[in-house]
């Protein structure tokens, strides 16, 4: 029984994030749904997070771990973490309770919460459809329902101006935070890296964004020296997260990559063409 209980408490303090507004109970939290604060607050005047070199977290970088019964991963490392999906927000419910790596959310702060990018992570955020920025520090995990890919503090979501819909559709970019200190404008994986023309080794085509996640974490590690990139693609109303390798350059050896990759599990990769 007490194992039990052991196990149901860590997996509230790994949720923390909006996605558990959706529950029927409202838990650890005064709450049973999320809102904004009573009144509209001006954070305009509230700064960017500041990328600085920090170790990991010792609370929320176990990985896998597992929320209402779904397994995740937590990525090696964030350097050329570059993604575009949708955001949520988390706000008064969560106000004042500690994160997953025992920090207490401020939803006044510029902070987030993400499934699968290690602890702390600095991010550029880019509303895409009013190219607003944000650089906020991870600091929490979630959201854990639906597509979204982050979960952004209210400050973060009204400085993009998502606040009144809900949700946006955002751009995601690792910071480096030691190159940021000598540049004070680097991102470890510009924009444009996942649209480059080329060769790329595509390893699979997943309908679940966590498996592609998953298989890209286990890969950019082994593969330094080439871009990771998933790729969602739209037909018919199906979505498919497709894992791709590259762009490849001249001097790489294909048959080595393939074989790179087979030896992981994946049988099946293949070359593709982009766009």
């Amino acid at each position: 029984m007490l194992q039990k209980i052991g196990l149901v408490l860590l997996a509230i303090a790994l949720v923390g994030c909006s996605s558990t507004s959706t529950t029927t109970n409202s838990g650890r939290y005064s709450m049973r749904h999320d809102k904004a604060p009573d009144r509209p607050v001006d954070v305009s005047h509230v700064k960017d997070a500041v990328p600085k070199v920090e170790p990991k977290s010792r609370g929320g970088n176990k990985s896998p771990y597992t929320v209402f019964g779904k397994q995740y991963w937590v990525m090696n490392s964030s350097l050329g973490y570059n993604e575009t999906g949708t955001a949520s927000w988390y706000g008064k419910k969560f106000h004042g309770h500690k994160t997953s790596n025992g920090e207490i959310y401020d939803m006044y702060k510029m902070s987030a919460a993400h499934k699968s990018l290690p602890i702390p992570t600095y991010l550029k955020v880019t509303n895409l459809a009013n190219n607003r920025q944000v650089i906020v520090r991870v600091n929490d995990r979630g959201p854990f329902h639906g597509n979204r890919i982050i979960d952004l503090s209210y400050a973060a979501a009204s400085k993009l101006d998502i606040l009144k819909h809900g949700t946006g559709n955002v751009r995601l970019e690792a910071i480096d935070p030691r190159a940021w200190q000598t540049s004070g404008a680097v991102v470890a994986a510009p924009e444009p890296t996942a649209n480059i023309a080329g060769r790329y080794l595509q390893v699979g085509a997943y309908s679940n964004r966590d498996s592609a996640e998953y298989v890209e974490s286990q890969l950019r590690p082994l593969l330094p020296e080439l871009a990771v990139l998933i790729r969602p693609t739209t037909t018919n109303d199906r979505t498919l997260y497709r894992v791709q390798i590259g762009p490849l350059k001249s001097d790489t050896s294909l048959m080595d990559l393939t074989q790179k990759v087979e030896q992981m599990g994946h049988k099946t990769p293949r070359l593709v063409d982009f766009p």
